[in-house]
């Protein structure tokens, strides 16, 4: 799977550099300084990368957390995100990882204790109210836990804090070491929806919809709190059976107990990162239309989101109450994040 790791030597005596490296005895190590050298070099190929990635081990310096953008959040009054990893094992043909990074090579950051102060941190200063962190959003929660083992380590730390609360955003099936301990109430296993037709032809690499509600069910079972994740709507032919006849899959199979949330939001870019994402996939229809420019985004026209909005509130308000259905608002992903995230990033390489 992976054949090159690069890790920077300040960290090449952690004890979870080794441990990584230990599991890729056959892979070429190359030690580099700072990993930004590497990751954040211009006039990479994204595509080509995509194909056979390196790993980089690296250590995260400064921004572990970050206050989510606005738009984004699932009934808490205080939202933030961290991210242990950058880039994903999949290939999601609407991924904004492709039109953010310059490089497709996986970034693991080690010194995971240096998230945990931050996170006990931002808990400490808000007592009175309920504070959510969201994991996945730069990269997939779940899909390289049995190399990272990041969800191991985090859990306990959120089990001190029943206050908080943590969203890991998944497509995996890998849900070690979740199956394998005891649920945490406040921990949400969210998972990435869209109609099957859709994921075959956009969720490259993914596992199918039809695993992802598998595992879910499986979750539930096992007492863990499941988020329904449906974003991006994707708009096309026969839209509306597709998500009619999948949203009743998922509710015939989820109990709503389980259920602690549904978000739901339209397709959407900032206009530099559509730029960049257009580029890698010109003849792609599903970024030739029927998307418009609107400020400081690309997104479908107005009418189209509204009717997707309506349609999608409807259905979820046959299954579960409207206090827990989230509508993710275009500004989930403004250029001012997309900027911050830049600077983040040189930062820290």
């Amino acid at each position: 799977m992976i054949d090159t790791i690069y890790f920077e030597e300040d960290i090449s005596e952690h004890p979870r550099t080794l441990s990584i490296l230990a599991k890729f005895k056959a892979a070429r190590t190359i030690p580099i300084k700072r990993f930004g050298e590497l990751f954040n070099q211009r006039k990479q190929n994204f595509r080509i990368q995509k194909s056979k990635p390196s790993l980089i081990l690296a250590q995260k310096h400064n921004g572990h957390v970050l206050q989510a953008p606005g738009g984004f959040g699932i009934g808490g009054t205080k939202n933030f995100y961290f991210s242990h990893m950058y880039n994903c094992v999949y290939d999601c043909r609407y991924c904004f990882l492709q039109g953010m990074f310059s490089s497709a090579n996986y970034v693991v950051f080690v010194n995971f204790e240096d998230f945990d102060k931050q996170i006990e941190r931002i808990i400490n200063q808000h007592p009175e109210e309920t504070v959510t962190f969201f994991s996945g959003y730069d990269c997939d929660s779940l899909a390289l836990e049995t190399i990272t083992g990041f969800a191991a380590h985090i859990l306990p730390i959120f089990k001190n804090y029943p206050g908080s609360l943590l969203e890991f955003r998944t497509k995996s099936i890998q849900v070690n070491p979740l199956t394998s301990m005891k649920a945490i109430s406040n921990c949400v296993i969210a998972y990435s929806l869209m109609p099957e037709v859709m994921s075959v032809a956009l969720d490259n690499k993914a596992p199918s919809i039809k695993r992802r509600i598998e595992t879910m069910s499986k979750l539930s079972k096992q007492g863990w709190k499941i988020g329904l994740r449906f974003d991006p709507l994707i708009h096309g032919e026969n839209w509306r059976t597709l998500y009619e006849e999948l949203i009743e899959d998922v509710f015939k199979i989820i109990p709503q107990k389980s259920i602690h949330s549904v978000s739901f939001g339209p397709l959407r870019f900032p206009k530099a990162m559509h730029r960049d994402i257009f580029k890698l996939y010109p003849e792609d229809p599903l970024f030739s239309g029927p998307l418009q420019q609107r400020g400081p985004i690309v997104a479908y026209r107005q009418e189209i989101e509204n009717e997707m909005a309506d349609f999608c509130r409807q259905m979820f308000a046959k299954f579960i109450p409207d206090s827990i259905i989230f509508q993710c608002t275009p500004e989930g992903q403004s250029p001012e994040l997309e900027n911050n995230e830049r600077q983040t990033y040189s930062n820290n390489g």
